[in-house]
């Protein structure tokens, strides 16, 4: 069967959609990603407790669409903490992890610390991410452990990798975002330490300027005017990133996260629709894998 042919009968196994790029109820979201090829969606939170019909109406949802729960998301400002905001922050932590196995994610995504009550001693915040993996472990969790582009004491992902390594927890990995390395304008050799086994989540998208100068215009954008790839002006740099994680092994999961004003005013096929236009760019004029392949970014044909 030709690449035509597959897009048609199949759907993108390894390329999923984030929830928050879409308007609408958790179900029609849902289909819309269905109805556009995707074979798996990231779910946050607040899919799931601001569902009106309740945690269990979502759960049933989810499961209803076919779809695979590619992560949960997203565990913030958790490392460096001490005291009662410490006790705090794991209580939040056990919350997510169950409603992470509640809808079948396999990965909890957590984000390298905003709070001015962090500490960023590297012992102090392995200590906490461990403590973090051994709470999911039992559940069947693997925590994603991301650099956040303003990040207070971890902001490249190099230094996430860092300490995810000194934490030394089977089931703790990091995360991988596009929009970050852009944003601080991270040479892609500070991938090259990193184990590809132990990189737990992809997640892609672009923006429309060149720079980001400063943590608020970080955020602003991050929050607001992020696009699919190949819509902004940054494909030759994420080219660049998939093809050096694809060179480093990596056969897991890429993941649509693009916060995007705009998109949630549009009709939900209509974004969706660009959303499939990226993956075809990723998949075929980047990857060029056209045809299924065990373990890799494949096009795989419905049951």
């Amino acid at each position: 069967m030709n690449t035509a042919l597959l897009h048609e009968a199949g759907h993108f196994a390894d390329f999923g959609m984030d929830t928050i790029s879409l308007a609408g109820s958790l179900e029609t979201k849902l289909h819309a990603m269905r109805a556009a090829g995707f074979g798996q969606v990231m779910l946050a939170a607040r899919d799931i407790v601001g569902h009106p019909g309740g945690i269990d109406a979502a759960v049933a949802a989810v499961k209803a669409s076919g779809l695979r729960v590619t992560g949960f998301q997203v565990l913030r400002d958790f490392e460096g903490l001490s005291g009662h905001l410490h006790g705090y922050k794991v209580e939040i932590a056990k919350q997510m992890i169950g409603m992470a196995q509640a809808v079948g994610a396999q990965v909890l995504l957590a984000c390298s610390s905003t709070s001015q009550h962090a500490s960023g001693d590297s012992e102090h915040l392995a200590r906490d991410l461990r403590k973090l993996a051994m709470l999911a472990l039992p559940h069947g969790i693997r925590v994603a452990f991301e650099a956040l582009s303003w990040g207070r004491h971890l902001n490249e992902v190099h230094q996430a990798w860092e300490v995810v390594e000194q934490a030394n927890m089977p089931n703790l990995g990091v995360g991988i975002d596009s929009y970050h390395i852009l944003a601080t304008n991270t040479s892609l050799k500070a991938l090259d330490w990193i184990d590809p086994a132990k990189i737990y989540l992809v997640q892609l998208a672009d923006f429309m300027w060149q720079e980001t100068r400063t943590p608020q215009e970080r955020i602003e954008t991050a929050r607001h005017f992020r696009v699919f790839p190949g819509e902004g002006v940054h494909s030759q740099a994420i080219t660049a990133l998939v093809s050096k994680l694809d060179q480093m092994g990596y056969r897991g999961d890429y993941s649509f996260e693009v916060f995007n004003d705009d998109y949630t005013q549009l009709p939900l096929p209509f974004v969706a629709q660009r959303a499939r236009a990226s993956a075809v760019w990723l998949a075929e004029g980047v990857l060029r894998r056209g045809t299924p392949l065990a373990g890799q970014m494949r096009l795989r044909q419905r049951a």
